[in-house]
């Protein structure tokens, strides 16, 4: 079974996506910091995909986005950013710092399943 991390400081929005991912059939592991998230990375975690929330505190989901794709070791890993920014400039820049797919808050399941299958698709054209 497949195991994706989410990362996000809000508690309420964290626990709906990872009981939304649960009923998908995913495994999670879930981070209310980044922090904890990038240590577990560093340490030999692989999850097989990622969402990252864009607005948090002292690190953003950005920040690890592109730390991530700066690593060889990591640019396979799918990665989806979650944020209650609508702005294109946001969606933009979070396409070309190498996110798969952009997610609105408040997410629903059926968006949250179209992402996650068209990230694993891009990965595996790749």
């Amino acid at each position: 079974m497949k195991e994706i991390w989410v990362v996000d400081d809000d508690d309420e929005m964290r626990r709906a996506i990872s009981l939304m991912l649960k009923l998908l059939g995913f495994n999670t592991k879930h981070y209310n910091n980044p922090r904890p998230a990038a240590e577990a990375l560093l340490a030999g975690g692989r999850p097989d995909m990622l969402i990252l929330d864009i607005n948090m505190p002292e690190v953003t989901g950005l920040d690890i986005l592109e730390f991530l794709r700066r690593r060889k070791v990591w640019n396979d890993l799918p990665v989806i950013m979650l944020s209650s920014e609508a702005a294109d400039v946001m969606v933009d820049k979070a396409l070309k710092l190498g996110a798969d797919g952009y997610v609105m808050k408040p997410v629903t399941i059926e968006e949250l399943e179209k992402v996650i299958e068209q990230a694993f698709s891009h990965h595996k054209m790749k």
